[in-house]
């Protein structure tokens, strides 16, 4: 039996080894990714767009319609996670199905689904924001960020 071999950072087997894998891995379809990403992603945002059309064609302020179509597009994604189906859209499509709305609601139901043996508490509940905790809080630093710059800015020009 063959000892082991320590690959060190740096090291000349490290080089070795990296191109070697490099060479043996299959290519990445990088133009096919993207474009596949771009018209799933775009045809989530078309039915988005034409929902939240229909709902302004029947009489509703397009403030509320936005919030509507907001709120459908959420369940719709968690619905979806939930049976299953938006993993294997994720697969395909990659980013394009993680960008649109629907994507977050994915990225907080699938941790949840995933820990709902540990209980409502501690699986369910604590597990949720795993993946979009990081987004909440980011985007609430930025936005406080934002916010106190337009502030500051617009005191200073008074």
């Amino acid at each position: 039996m063959k000892e082991p071999v320590l690959l060190i950072p740096g090291d000349k087997q490290s080089h070795e080894f990296k191109a070697l894998a490099k060479q043996m891995a299959p290519p990445r379809p990088v133009l096919r990714n993207a474009v596949i990403a771009f018209l799933v992603g775009g045809a989530i945002s078309l039915l988005a767009q034409v929902f939240m059309g229909y709902v302004i064609g029947i009489g509703t302020d397009k403030k509320l319609a936005a919030g509507l179509t907001s709120l459908v597009f959420v369940l719709l994604g968690s619905f979806l996670t939930g049976l299953g189906f938006y993993d294997r859209i994720g697969r395909v499509a990659g980013m394009g199905s993680a960008l649109p709305i629907s994507g977050f609601a994915n990225s907080m139901t699938a941790p949840a689904i995933d820990s709902k043996r540990e209980g409502w508490v501690l699986g369910v509940g604590s597990k949720m924001f795993i993946i979009a905790g990081p987004v909440i809080v980011y985007g609430l630093v930025s936005a406080a960020l934002v916010a106190a710059t337009v502030f500051l800015y617009q005191g200073v020009i008074r």
